[in-house]
């Protein structure tokens, strides 16, 4: 049955990150802590592995539409590995709960900013 709940975590997760082109973090952490249980550091990180197939396909199919700089894509890509780093200790270095916090915190950050993007245009 976990095993079933994954895949479907993930499809949903694949089309949604494709549909809307939000990271994987909103998309998988939710269920993963909340439908199979997981603490909110191992599906921080489940979500950023699986986020890696995701980012593979979709940089490749843009690139390929020639919406990609290269240039600028490295410079995000080391940034990001440094900022993983952190945030790894930061994650660490942190109560489950107050991370928890954080999380629901960044959630609805993101949900008000959409909301007022999409009212904006």
């Amino acid at each position: 049955m976990t095993i079933v709940l994954v895949v479907l975590i993930g499809v949903a997760g694949g089309v949604l990150a494709g549909l809307f082109g939000v990271g994987g973090g909103i998309i998988f952490v939710p269920p993963l802590t909340l439908v199979l249980g997981l603490s909110q550091v191992h599906a921080a990180a489940t979500s950023l592995l699986a986020v890696i197939p995701l980012s593979a396909v979709g940089s490749w199919r843009q690139y390929r539409y020639g919406n990609v700089r290269l240039r600028s894509a490295v410079t995000i890509g080391i940034g990001s590995v440094v900022g993983v780093q952190l945030g790894v200790l930061v994650a660490h270095a942190l109560a489950e709960t107050t991370l928890r916090r954080l999380f629901a915190v960044f959630l609805v950050a993101s949900a008000m900013h959409l909301a007022w993007r999409t009212r904006r245009t």
